[in-house]
């Protein structure tokens, strides 16, 4: 059994935009403002590093997960214009529980396919003793995602009608 296994959690949604509308207006997310629009819970963000949205910039975040106030810095890794955007935590001690975030756009016959998902590092021990906690931790990391899409979809969409 490895000490540690992989759980990625992942929602996705259909939206009536093209992927380069999508994969422009994220990458149009250069403030709080911005940043506020895709989630309730999010709460500031700025570039610390480099152009927006280029490999190897390096970004600060903070949003509320489960109550808590997050502060996250994190490093784009993968830009596949109107494609993907794959971006992971600064602090390697971070990156070993969660390695990476991402968002992937698929094309559809009317619009795009939106994927959000993140990777957890979840410890077999954490598994048996913190079982609860850990799937109310993911539950809600999953509502947040849902919503985060579903306000891209109200925002792109309403663009287009």
């Amino acid at each position: 059994m490895p000490f540690f296994e992989d759980v990625v959690v992942a929602e996705s949604i259909s939206i009536r935009t093209t992927p380069e509308d999508l994969f422009t207006y994220l990458t149009a997310i250069v403030d709080d403002e911005g940043f506020k629009m895709l989630n309730a819970k999010n709460i500031s963000f700025r570039w610390l590093k480099g152009e927006p949205w280029t490999v190897g910039s390096v970004a600060y975040a903070e949003k509320y997960l489960h109550g808590k106030l997050h502060k996250f810095e994190f490093v784009i890794t993968k830009i596949v214009p109107n494609r993907h955007i794959e971006y992971m935590p600064t602090s390697r001690l971070t990156r070993r529980l969660f390695p990476k975030k991402e968002f992937i756009i698929e094309k559809e016959s009317d619009g795009c396919l939106f994927v959000s998902s993140a990777t957890f590092r979840v410890g077999w021990i954490g598994k048996v003793f913190f079982k609860k906690a850990i799937e109310k931790g993911l539950s809600d990391f999953r509502s947040y995602l849902r919503e985060e899409g579903e306000n891209l979809k109200k925002i792109l969409e309403s663009e287009h009608a």
